[in-house]
């Protein structure tokens, strides 16, 4: 009877211990409404001054939040700069001389420390900046799942091997997407995020050099600014969406059905495969486009964040406390 009883109290602790630890694991949308309730305004502020300043910024802010996911989760690993002692994700192949808008965020992150010092997590901060840089852009509006704690370590291996480079075949970006519990659909909506932004020459050489899906006359008026040569030209920027670069709509498709992706991978989601026509539906029905963007984002929002007593809230960005 004893032994019975003692057994139950073990079961009931159990219980209830894993009920809490995915209680603490569950986001929500109002975590710092006590704690913090200017960490909105706050960080919206941050983003308009950056973006009235750089439009490009609001792709680059937004492009943050994605390579910091697909790495260990949700956990601002890739804000760890490196030091003698340790090497972080920015000199990653994905990440190398491309990465832009760290200085924004670290200003964001001061700002938001004056206000409740010790509170907001850097890795919330992401993905609220990615929100805002949407919605400034003209996208669609979310509310953002918070409750993220920053990581004490990042992975250089995994940056370069979770991020899909932009030479990836459609099924590349299938599987690299499912590994990160991420739907074939989910993949396209949130590659319509290069609606706005700019790639360099040498992410994009091989497709408008060596690749027969692509428009001619766009081939050629990007070789101008982008020179066949590897070394030459490297660092030249041409817009991901030639239409309207630094407006968040639903033309990047439309170029895609017209053969003018810029980046192989772009143009992938467009070539007699699986998934053309979720990119047709996307170009007759912009508010699809726009509600499935928003629930991919949640849900990527939502990869491996740490909670609870995980990890720790960084006071500075760049390195843990």
């Amino acid at each position: 009877m004893a032994s019975s009883f003692s057994s139950a109290i073990v079961i009931v602790a159990v219980l209830l211990a894993l009920f809490a630890g995915s209680s603490s694991a569950q986001l929500s949308t109002n975590y710092y409404y006590k704690t913090c309730p200017k960490v909105f305004s706050t960080v919206k502020s941050g983003v308009q001054s950056a973006i009235s300043q750089e439009r490009r910024m609001g792709a680059s802010l937004l492009r943050l939040h994605f390579h910091d996911c697909f790495v260990l989760g949700c956990d601002a690993s890739l804000l760890l700069d490196d030091t003698s002692n340790f090497i972080g994700e920015q000199t990653a192949n994905p990440n190398r001389n491309s990465i832009r808008g760290l200085d924004v965020i670290d200003n964001i992150k001061s700002q938001v420390e004056k206000v409740c010092p010790g509170v907001v997590s850097c890795a919330d901060i992401l993905a609220i900046v990615a929100r805002d840089s949407v919605v400034l852009l003209g996208g669609p509006n979310w509310n953002v799942k918070l409750g993220r704690r920053d990581s004490r370590t990042a992975s250089l291996s995994a940056a370069n091997n979770n991020i899909p480079p932009p030479t990836s075949s459609l099924s590349n970006l299938i599987s690299k997407y499912q590994a990160q519990g991420l739907s074939t659909q989910d993949m396209v909506a949130l590659s319509g995020a290069h609606t706005i932004g700019q790639a360099r020459c040498t992410s994009f050489r091989a497709r408008i050099y060596n690749d027969s899906n692509i428009d001619s006359s766009f081939a050629r008026t990007r070789q101008r600014n982008c020179p066949q040569t590897n070394g030459s030209g490297d660092n030249n920027l041409a817009p991901l969406d030639l239409q309207t670069p630094t407006t968040f709509d639903n033309k990047y498709f439309q170029n895609l059905i017209s053969q003018k992706g810029l980046l192989h991978s772009d143009q992938e989601l467009f070539n007699g495969g699986s998934t053309d026509s979720i990119v047709k539906s996307y170009v007759k029905n912009p508010k699809s486009f726009s509600s499935d963007f928003v629930a991919a984002m949640i849900k990527m929002g939502d990869i491996s964040p740490l909670t609870g007593s995980q990890g720790e809230i960084r006071k500075v960005c760049g390195k843990v406390n």
